[in-house]
């Protein structure tokens, strides 16, 4: 049997790799349309910082790597048609035009970057100084155009996490940063304004300009800078970064009768499976099953991908395993403070018909009598009337296990968890660490006190 991949990231390699582990005697081709499989979109800031010198360790795998489980891997090879009658996949080539046959067929063709509609981003490029930040070539671009223009001055345009990321890359890389955001708060969509405006501080302690409730209307060249037009006013600098989110790659897919949805996502089954017969899709392209949600939403991340591809993989070689679905679990470092979120927030929530309750309070990382606790504030939301924890927001100081403990609400949001179920958690303890109720369950047990 021929399996063959359209897409060499998170979701294309989790479908190849598992599909070599369930049917060993699959023949299985993966197509990717630059020279990069399997890197890490996720850490482009830190090679830009300077944390992760290199811009090849943001491989997770190296070519002789994926190789060497016997997928066969072309790269270069950008799929530009299928033929699901004739089971026949087009791809343009250095060489030329090919056309490879198969008998499954997976589409993980991931994202794109948006582009908000800003006059002059259609004309200026990166050899410009205008850039937008997707793939290893963007940020190598982005990386040479810096050096190249000397640049000191940058202007990062969204404060989403790519958006928060790149403003500390850049800021510990010794340039001036100013940061533009349409909507009212940074982290917008992860965050309540209660929580987003303590990160607004720390990036302002650190050096960067934050400007939120400002939409950029143009960008536009004056001799050796860039001038980047606002409502608030103008900005100049040596360089502009647009980081506003990104859109499904569906396009190949719709192209061949596959349906997607009116936000351009592939429309899939639990099992990866689309409307066309023998053609799975998986990752950042596809609408996502949310755990808590009656309807598909669009969240695209990593580890989703992942978990996506290997479901596709699996049921693409014979299989029969399901996803289990999301509930949007997310954590971002901004210089000395991390966030964390997963769950619903008060307004999706309520769209969703629950009766959501959000409290919030501060409580220790670990025993106020060991040296060097730090406050974590956290939001937590549930139902009033089921009790039923719907979603948690964290804030805290970078070592106090944030990450961690989001996880745990994480576990209990995919299990159907109440706040009260919390309580008992049987959850580690020792004093540098934690305490003997975690801070997890003291903001569960100030959600219960209010309720």
């Amino acid at each position: 049997m021929r399996v063959l991949i359209v897409g060499g990231s998170d979701a294309g390699v989790s479908a190849a790799l598992r599909v070599r582990e369930v049917a060993p005697d699959t023949e299985v081709t993966m197509l990717v349309a630059d020279v990069y499989p399997n890197f890490s979109i996720c850490g482009i800031p830190y090679h830009l910082s300077g944390e992760v010198p290199a811009w090849q360790d943001l491989a997770h795998r190296t070519i002789a790597e994926i190789e060497a489980t016997g997928i066969a891997l072309r790269t270069n090879h950008l799929a530009t048609a299928i033929d699901t009658d004739a089971k026949v996949v087009t791809a343009t080539t250095d060489g030329g035009q090919v056309e490879l046959g198969y008998d499954r067929l997976v589409i993980g063709t991931g994202a794109e970057p948006l582009r908000p509609p800003i006059a002059g981003l259609d004309t200026l490029g990166p050899d410009d100084g205008v850039h937008l930040l997707h793939t290893i070539d963007d940020a190598r671009r982005l990386d040479s155009g810096l050096v190249r223009r000397g640049a000191r001055q940058v202007i990062i345009i969204g404060a989403g996490y790519i958006g928060i990321e790149m403003a500390e890359a850049l800021t510990n890389r010794g340039l001036e940063v100013t940061v533009l955001e349409r909507l009212e708060t940074v982290l917008p969509r992860t965050l309540d304004r209660e929580l987003a405006e303590d990160i607004s501080a720390e990036l302002v302690k650190h050096g960067v300009e934050v400007s939120c409730g400002t939409t950029v209307a143009e960008i536009h060249r004056d001799g050796d800078q860039l001038v980047v037009t606002a409502d608030d006013g103008t900005r100049r600098g040596d360089a502009v970064l647009v980081v506003s989110g990104v859109t499904p790659d569906s396009e190949l897919a719709a192209s061949a009768g596959v349906k997607v949805d009116r936000r351009g996502t592939i429309i899939v089954d639990r099992r990866m499976r689309t409307n066309v017969p023998d053609l799975w899709a998986a990752g950042d392209c596809v609408h996502t099953h949310h755990v808590l949600l009656s309807e598909p939403s669009y969240v695209p991340l990593g580890t989703t991908a992942h978990k996506q591809g290997r479901v596709a993989g699996e049921n693409a070689a014979g299989g029969d395993r399901e996803f289990a679905g999301i509930v949007g679990t997310q954590v971002v470092r901004v210089f000395d403070r991390v966030v964390a979120a997963t769950g619903l927030r008060d307004a999706e929530a309520s769209a969703a018909g629950y009766e959501p309750r959000t409290v919030q309070t501060t409580v220790d990382d670990h025993k106020r009598y060991y040296p060097g606790a730090t406050p974590i504030d956290i939001r937590i939301t549930g139902d009033r009337s089921t009790g039923r924890l719907l979603g948690a927001q964290l804030v805290g100081t970078h070592g106090a296990e944030i990450a961690k403990r989001v996880d745990t609400y994480a576990v209990a949001l995919h299990k159907g968890l109440t706040v009260d179920q919390l309580l008992d958690l049987d959850l580690s303890y020792t004093p540098p660490l934690g305490s003997p109720w975690d801070a997890v369950q003291l903001a569960a047990q100030a959600w219960l006190a209010a309720h």
